[in-house]
């Protein structure tokens, strides 16, 4: 009588991340790694779907005309940031063409950090409230949240823009109010950074609980 084959372990939980710009969110997702968590990292996928030989620049050439692609190949971010910005239609448009690439790819490296054995996999949607479906991919939405007050210093720091420039970009984006409204687990980053690392392993347990 032959041996029956292993049964693969339920893969864990799948955690959404996010919080707004200057949240501090990457140091919260390394902060879980370094646990042994998974990361999926959407805003990741985007740059590479995107860049030179992208799976989605055939589809952005063809929509928004080859102007809207650099000499080497990659979506010019700027000049599409200025047309969404203004065209509302335009940011449909460019939406349709990227989230669902994004979003099976996401499924793909999720399954993947789950073979390699991860408990559970924290995947990082910058714009997890904004953009609708998210909510039910996942099983858990972690907020990383801090004062306005706060993004605007640590972004005006970081990258030399203007506090007007900072204030346009945290205006684009989901509330403070709504992205705390969403959140199932809240982790407050509104002080130095190694107030993080006992919020992070209490969630950790946690996370490791719901398997």
């Amino acid at each position: 009588m032959s041996e029956s084959a292993p049964t693969r372990p339920e893969p864990g939980p799948r955690i959404g991340l996010t919080g707004g710009i200057g949240s501090g969110k990457s140091t919260v997702a390394e902060g879980f790694v370094a646990l042994g968590a998974g990361l999926v990292d959407t805003d990741a996928i985007s740059r590479e779907i995107t860049g030179p030989g992208g799976a989605a620049i055939d589809a952005l050439r063809e929509c928004f005309g080859a102007g809207m692609i650099t000499a080497d190949g990659r979506l010019d971010r700027a000049a599409m940031r200025a047309l969404v910005f203004a065209e509302p239609a335009a940011r449909r448009q460019l939406e349709a063409i990227l989230h669902p690439r994004i979003r099976g790819e996401t499924t793909r490296r999720t399954d993947e950090a789950f073979a390699r054995g991860a408990p559970y996999v924290i995947v990082d949607v910058p714009l997890l409230v904004e953009s609708g479906d998210w909510r039910s991919r996942f099983d858990r939405i972690l907020v990383v949240d801090c004062p306005v007050s706060v993004q605007i210093e640590r972004v005006m720091r970081r990258s030399g823009l203007a506090r007007a420039e900072v204030e346009a970009i945290i205006a684009a984006q989901a509330s403070r109010e709504a992205r705390l409204a969403a959140a199932d687990d809240v982790i407050d980053n509104s002080g130095p950074p190694d107030g993080l690392a006992v919020q992070i392993a209490t969630l950790h347990r946690q996370y490791l609980a719901l398997k």
